[in-house]
Order: structure tokens, then C-alpha cells, then sequence
């Protein structure tokens, strides 16, 4: 289910899993100082694109018509569709995105859902799991704006999670079981925390084999890990690629892996048996990881991954199943 109808599954080409075109993501902290937003210049983009945290504007993509020239840029490089996890909290705009995908010519899958509880009002915070579930259900049945989304998330969890978060994942679970829809996790940033999102998910009805984790690449850092992870059933998603500095500024005393060091869990994860356990993407959501800001752009997997990829012994197959196959049975909807 695509922001402008549904698309016959196998018509699905090479898919990034995890992105955002039309977003504000700001820390709320960052919100309430107010001020004027940071200027990208060649003398500011490296220090923005560090301290991402630290400078009003960098979280909002708003402009639609740059969101369309970044994603034109997208289907030069190759590729066709993404996966748009903004959700409530961080300002989901359901027409734009339809306006955006027609001009690109990029299939979009529409996340819905609610981010972590410090982004929520209160009547999110306060909502029971039938009214939380009630309102995921009815974007993918119904839509928002005559807008359905095609996938439940990205659901936010905090680290530790709040009740608030309990809630809406246990809600998220009962709306995949109902809608047949797959489900994204934003998960705690402790790796200590990711099989239980799992069992819970399974408790309250949810499939964890069509539940996507994601950011696993800023949490689990050892093919062990990712095998026990893996092993659970759910999918692993490594969403960070393009971002080659090892600072966090979440969590300053972990060392992020650069793009090389992701293929070598891959691989891993790949050798272990778990290769369609496997989901990549970039997570832009902000200015300067843009062309236009300076950064990546959307196409950074296809112009520059996946050319490293096949220089380091991947098959054609298995970026293939990377790519098209798990996109493609995730986002078809379940019977």
C-alpha cells in the first residue's frame, strides 16, 4: 500500500526500509529554547552534521519541493520505493508525501503511529491501548486525509520505556495482528531491551517475523549479539549507513560503525543464516545528510554501498534479497 494506492507486489523494486522525506523531528528541548534556525553553510555543515542535536532546523524537512529533487535523485541512482516512518509526535504529512511521490516517481509506504512519549501530547500519553490501536487500524484501513499507510511505526520507545510506551506497542501489536500490516520498533537503546520488545510483541498477539528493529546498528555491535537477536525471528535493521562519524551524541561512551564495519555484521549475520533477516536503509531526518544540505542524499546505499558491497564478496542474490525480496514481504500485507 503506497501513498498513491496499492502496487502489485512484485512490481516492487529496490526498497530503502527506513527513511523520512517530510518530517520535524526536533528534540523537544531544543524546541522550546526557540531562537532562529541554524544557517547550512560550507563553514557549518560539518559541526551541524555532528552535533545534530544542537541546531534549531536541522530536524525539519518541510520543503516538498526539495524532498521531491532528493528523491528524483533517488530513482536516477536507482532506487524505487521507501519506507516513510514519520509518525505522530513528529509531524506526518500524508498529502505531502502523495504530492512528493508523484513527482519523483518513488513508490512511498506510509508509516503510522506515535513516537516516544517526550514527543507526544497529552492525549496520546493519557489514550488507552483500544483507542491507540483503534487509530493505527484505521490509517491502514481507512487512511488519514484518504491516505492509507502501508506499515505500523516507527513506534517510539524510550530507554528506560515509559508506561505511555508500553501502551502504544502493546496497541501496535494488537493493530498488526488486525490490519495485517508489518510493524517498525524504535527500540530503547540499551541492547538488553531488544529481545523483550520482542516477547512483547508475541504476548500481546504481534508476528515477530514481520516486526522490523530498527537503529540496531547504534545498539548491538557483535554478530553474537545480532545472531541471538536475529534468532528471535524478528528483522534487523541496519538504518544508520551514510552516517561515518563514530560520535553518538545520544550516548557519547559508544563508539558508532562506520559503513565498513556495518557490511562486516552483515556478513556476519548473512554467514549465520539470518541473510533474510536483513533490512538497510539510511534513517535521514535531518538537513545536512541531504544533497542539498551538504550530505548523502537518499541514493548514498545504491552509488556508494552497494558498489562496496560487491567488492567485498556479496552476490548479486543476496543484495537482491537485501533490497527487493524482504522489502517486498514485509510490506505486502498479510491475509
Amino acid at each position: 500500500m503506497t501513498v498513491l494506492g496499492p502496487i502489485a507486489p512484485d512490481t516492487l523494486g529496490p526498497t530503502l526500509m527506513h527513511e523520512h522525506v517530510l518530517c520535524d523531528i526536533t528534540p523537544p528541548a531544543l524546541a522550546a529554547k526557540g531562537g532562529p534556525e541554524a544557517e547550512i553553510t560550507l563553514e557549518t555543515c560539518w559541526e551541524i552534521r555532528h552535533q545534530w542535536c544542537n541546531h534549531l532546523g536541522n530536524h525539519r524537512l518541510t520543503d516538498e519541493a526539495v524532498a521531491i529533487a532528493e528523491l528524483e535523485r533517488l530513482h536516477a541512482e536507482g532506487g524505487r520505493a521507501l519506507v516513510e516512518l514519520t509518525c505522530a509526535g513528529i509531524a506526518p504529512h500524508p498529502a505531502g508525501l502523495a504530492r512528493v511521490s508523484a513527482a519523483s516517481g518513488v513508490h512511498i509506504v506510509m508509516g503510522c503511529g506515535f513516537y516516544v512519549e517526550a514527543y507526544l501530547d497529552a492525549s496520546a500519553r493519557g489514550a488507552s491501548v483500544d483507542w491507540l490501536a483503534g487509530e493505527m487500524v484505521a490509517a491502514v484501513r481507512h487512511g488519514m486525509g484518504g491516505i492509507r499507510a502501508g506499515i505500523i511505526g516507527e513506534i517510539g520507545l524510550s530507554s528506560p520505556w515509559t508506561e505511555a510506551e508500553k501502551r502504544v506497542l502493546a496497541a501496535a501489536a494488537v493493530a498488526q495482528c488486525g490490519t495485517g500490516a508489518s510493524l517498525n520498533v524504535h527500540p530503547p537503546r540499551s541492547p538488553f531491551d531488544l529481545v523483550e520488545v520482542v516477547e512483547f510483541i508475541r504476548a500481546h498477539g504481534g508476528d515477530p517475523e514481520r516486526l522490523v528493529m530498527s537503529h540496531v546498528d547504534r545498539t548491538l555491535f557483535d554478530v553474537d549479539g545480532l545472531v541471538r537477536l536475529a534468532d528471535t525471528g524478528c528483522v534487523i535493521e541496519f538504518d544508520f549507513f551514510g552516517i561515518e562519524s563514530s560520535w553518538y551524541p545520544f550516548q557519547p561512551d559508544i563508539d558508532l560503525p562506520n559503513d565498513g564495519t556495518r557490511l562486516r555484521l552483515l556478513r556476519g549475520l548473512a554467514d549465520s543464516g539470518h541473510l533474510d533477516r536483513i533490512a538497510v536503509s539510511q534513517d535521514i531526518c535531518t538537513r545536512t545528510r541531504l544533497v542539498s544540505g551538504g550530505g548523502h542524499g537518499y541514493g548514498h546505499l545504491f552509488r556508494n554501498v552497494i558498489p562496496l558491497m560487491r567488492l567485498r564478496g556479496f552476490t548479486e542474490a543476496e543484495i537482491e534479497q537485501m533490497f527487493v525480496h524482504t522489502p517486498r514481504r514485509l510490506l505486502t500485507i498479510a491475509a
